[in-house]
């Protein structure tokens, strides 16, 4: 998302206690972004470059106070909750850094210092890959599920114009308003992990879709909830809020085929389909594969269908479990040889299969 939408959501999240956590290669205004979010609001920011910290730095010296070892509050520990922290470079910070970070977005506390009820926390790091010095921080799924994930690019018009308020040079910004291509040449943003939906997460993400106005629930509802459910249960979820779409059930699905209703429906949408029949697949019990296997032939047709309504690639990851589910040694494999032999009568199905 463009600079600006990024500032809208963060103010939004910060504004429900949540914390969101700006993704994007260096340059992109990650840090001026959350200077203009202090200076809009009226508050002090704390930028912590947690890369450059020793833990003394962040959580505090230890003293003695009644024979007990105390810390002492660190010198950027704000004195009211009118604070904006700034946690950057949150990927390269060490791991005696990294639990107390942790601790600062559980509790809001560090030891016995508890931050002022009203400080907001926000978090910037640069994509892990091989340009950049990498702590193993940002694949710990528990570290993950804390933030609001935003993916930050820029666009030119909100560059010309921060340009503009600074006075760059008329020859730079009239070469890139001739070459905007040269503004930016971003390599793919990847966190490496795979976001998934938890209790906590959608109690998260229902404190920030409160703080919306209908007209940002409407624009950033699928951003914000692939920030933290990711993008397949984000889908899902924007379909059946802004649209009243219901994903069919599994079941119904296999043995009654693609209803008119997800035919007509967007691509998008229709792929969330296969999230919950391999989730379905993967939890049959010996009842439900008795039922299939009285009507295989109709299941393997109507997986065959899906083809035509689904993105290659979800239907791909579709047979491909079928087929490992066939291949392992466990409860009901029978069931899915017999339905992999059958799907391979089927044209479609049997060119993914040769390429599996």
């Amino acid at each position: 998302m463009n600079v600006n939408d990024a500032k809208i959501l963060s103010r939004r999240i910060m504004e429900a206690g949540e914390v969101p956590l700006l993704v994007g290669h260096f340059g992109v205004g990650k840090t001026d972004l959350a200077r203009e979010l202090a200076r809009e609001s009226s508050r002090e920011l704390t930028i912590l470059i947690l890369s450059q910290m020793e833990p003394g730095d962040l959580l505090g010296l230890p003293s003695r106070e009644n024979e007990r070892t105390v810390f002492l509050k660190p010198d950027w520990w704000p004195e009211t909750g009118q604070t904006l922290i700034l946690l950057d470079e949150i990927n390269r910070a060490h791991r005696s850094i990294r639990n107390a970070v942790m601790q600062l977005l559980i509790d809001r506390r560090i030891h016995n210092h508890v931050l002022p009820d009203g400080t907001w926390l926000m978090a910037t790091m640069n994509p892990p890959d091989e340009e950049y010095d990498q702590a193993d921080l940002i694949t710990d799924p528990a570290f993950v599920s804390r933030f609001f994930i935003l993916d930050v690019s820029p666009a030119f018009n909100e560059w010309s114009e921060w340009a503009r308020e600074r006075n760059v040079s008329k020859d730079v910004t009239g070469f890139l308003s001739k070459y905007p291509e040269f503004l930016y040449m971003p390599s793919p943003v990847s966190l490496r992990i795979e976001l998934r939906p938890s209790p906590r997460s959608w109690y998260k993400l229902s404190r920030v879709l409160d703080n919306l106005t209908p007209d940002e629930r409407t624009r950033y509802a699928y951003h914000l909830a692939a920030g933290i459910l990711g993008p397949e249960a984000a889908k899902a979820f924007v379909d059946y809020s802004t649209y009243g779409f219901e994903t069919p059930l599994p079941r119904k699905i296999l043995v009654e085929g693609i209803s008119q209703t997800l035919q007509k429906h967007n691509i998008d949408s229709a792929s969330s389909v296969v999230v919950r029949l391999i989730d379905y697949l993967s939890k049959v019990d010996d009842e439900e594969v008795a039922m299939l296997r009285t009507h295989l032939k109709r299941v393997a047709k109507n997986i065959s269908d899906l083809s035509s309504v689904i993105p290659r690639e979800s239907f791909y990851a579709l047979i491909r479990f079928i087929v490992d589910k066939a291949s392992n040694s466990e409860d009901n494999s029978d069931f899915f040889d017999s339905l992999v032999e059958e799907l391979s009568t089927h044209s479609n199905v049997r060119s993914v299969l040769e390429g599996i």
